[in-house]
């Protein structure tokens, strides 16, 4: 009997992992200096929760943004749930792990780009705009209608060079 190491699964479940460390810190101290994130899920997972209004908007994905507003964020095993303002209507949201496609903290310019292939999930280190290429970009909001989706692409090497200053 054959077995092999399933990287792709195995890097899939440590980038889960890092996004949970993450905001495990910022609940318990909040977003420090200039951090914050665009974070966009699957709205039609099964373990999403949202407003009926939200998932009739964005009816496949939706990016949120974690930033100057946000209440009640509570971050489990299974995902995390969060009070976010959407246009005056603050709403709760849970989001699975599982659920996320894309996490970007632009301001340390960090991004993970979560990819699902018919056979396996992999993950990948997403290469970010310079700080001033994200300036000159308009600022995306919560209320916002999500960004297209890009098409899909093999895994790719990055260098973590490119992201040291």
């Amino acid at each position: 009997m054959s077995r092999d190491i399933d990287y792709g699964n195995l890097m899939h479940e440590a980038m889960r992992g890092l996004i949970k460390k993450v905001l495990l810190d910022v609940q318990a101290n909040g977003l420090p200096g200039n951090h914050h994130f665009f974070i966009t899920f699957d709205t039609s997972h099964p373990d999403a929760e949202l407003a009926d209004w939200l998932s009739d908007r964005y009816p496949g994905e939706m990016t949120v943004v974690m930033q100057h507003w946000y209440d009640n964020l509570e971050v489990g095993d299974d995902g995390f749930g969060i009070k976010l303002n959407f246009g005056d209507s603050p709403e709760p949201l849970f989001v699975p792990y599982d659920a996320i496609k894309t996490f970007v903290d632009p301001s340390v310019e960090f991004g993970l780009a979560f990819e699902a292939h018919e056979d396996e999930d992999t993950a990948e280190i997403t290469e970010l705009p310079t700080a001033d290429e994200a300036q000159a970009a308009p600022e995306t909001k919560s209320s916002d209608a999500p960004a297209p989706a890009a098409a899909p692409k093999d895994a790719e090497v990055v260098s973590l060079d490119s992201f040291r200053k």
